[in-house]
């Protein structure tokens, strides 16, 4: 079985009002539909092909969704009641071959809504009629204000919007609002039962700016003045809905207290770890403030620093220079002192030459003197020999030969 998702209706699945409302329609129609070919497009789960066939000659069910034709199939197909897939915007038939055309809640649906319009007016036969509906562009946007637009709703109709855009296409165009009504209903408590019901309309008076549906029977010839249809679902008893649907909120404000309960001891947990957390965090912001004043007291000392910085370091520049006026005075005094050196070192290379050069000479001439002087003692010693010689001794006696000094 398809799941309800909130926009298609599927039986058993929706609340008895959403579920009437839908059903309304299709009685709204079944008026039109004896012994005629009719076309139910965009038939979703197949219940209302299923109600047109019960006077239709035959009720041909399309729809684009696959999963929801599989499920009409299994439920509602049979010898009048076929279904098949298809678009809407390009309707898998010969032109004038339908004598009943329907489309519920569908066209609001559709981005190629024009094109369907030329569609159903192709396909409908002479004497035939388009019977289609769609919510009121104004009083559901007023019922959805808090939830927002639709998701599945590509293109919605004011009345006029409605009105104008069919006429474009058919010649006689009949609108109808559709409204839950307020009623008391009168049923025989045991049969036999008449197949007529009359009704008693108080005031026939409808304001379609605030209807909640409206709902038009198009065709291409003239139509028989219309009158109100008014569709009593079986065992209608609105106090008694009403009080199943007041059971239905009470438990369900039961429940929602329950979790609304759970949601206040999760919110004074919440609180607590909130006070809690907002306890260390001013705790932390106490911290961070202490800690602000001794980066600002680090930043100041750092800024006082730098300053003390700059002075030294301009005193030292200055020092620096006065040492490098200094340097450069005794620079150009050690060049000049340099300078004397290198002149006073080149007279002593010329006075060490020439000392070389004397103590050359005097070298020489010790050498000369000492051979003198080894001269003079070989000359001393020769002398000595010929003083003690006996020949000149005999000589000297005889007065003969040379006369020897003592030296």
């Amino acid at each position: 079985m398809a799941e309800f998702t909130g926009e298609r209706v599927i039986p058993g699945q929706v609340e008895p009002d959403l579920w009437n409302e839908h059903l309304a329609r299709y009685a709204f129609a079944a008026r039109l539909a004896a012994k005629c070919r009719v076309l139910d497009a965009g038939c979703g789960a197949g219940y209302g092909s299923a109600a047109l066939a019960r006077t239709a000659a035959c009720v041909l069910g399309m729809d684009v969704s696959a999963e929801a034709l599989l499920a009409a199939r299994e439920r509602y197909a049979g010898p009048s009641v076929r279904f098949l897939q298809g678009s809407c915007a390009a309707l898998p038939l010969r032109d004038a071959s339908v004598d009943l055309l329907v489309a519920f809640e569908v066209i609001e649906h559709i981005a190629e809504w024009r094109q369907f319009l030329a569609e159903a007016r192709r396909v409908l036969a002479p004497g035939g009629h388009f019977v289609v509906s769609t919510p009121n562009k104004l009083y559901y946007a007023e019922t959805r204000r808090l939830s927002g637009p639709n998701p599945y709703h590509v293109h919605e109709f004011d009345f006029d919007e409605f009105s104008s855009r069919l006429s474009e296409l058919f010649p006689h165009v009949t609108l109808f609002v559709q409204n839950h009504a307020a009623g008391v209903a009168f049923h025989p408590a045991s049969p036999p039962f008449a197949d007529e019901a009359s009704a008693c309309l108080e005031d026939r008076a409808t304001d379609p700016a605030g209807a909640h549906f409206f709902v038009a029977v198009c065709s291409a010839e003239a139509q028989p003045a219309p009158s109100s249809f008014i569709y009593l679902p079986r065992a209608a008893n609105v106090l008694r809905e009403r009080e199943q649907h007041i059971e239905q909120l009470d438990a369900e404000i039961a429940t929602k207290t329950a979790w609304l309960d759970e949601l206040c001891a999760e919110k004074q947990k919440m609180v607590d770890m909130f006070r809690q957390q907002t306890a260390e965090l001013e705790r932390s912001n106490e911290w961070a403030a202490e800690l602000n004043e001794k980066l600002r007291a680090a930043q100041q000392r750092i800024v006082q620093l730098q300053e003390e910085l700059a002075q030294t370091i301009a005193g030292f520049q200055a020092q620096v220079g006065e040492l490098e006026g200094e340097n450069r005075k005794k620079t150009e005094w050690a060049l000049k002192v340099q300078a004397d050196l290198d002149a006073k070192g080149a007279d002593l290379l010329n006075c060490i030459r020439l000392l070389d050069a004397a103590e050359q000479t005097v070298q020489e001439r010790t050498a000369w003197a000492l051979r003198l002087d080894a001269e003079l003692k070989d000359l001393e010693n020769t002398l000595n020999l010929i003083r003690a010689s006996r020949w000149i001794k005999l000589g000297r006696a005889v007065g003969l030969g040379p006369v020897l000094e003592q030296g």
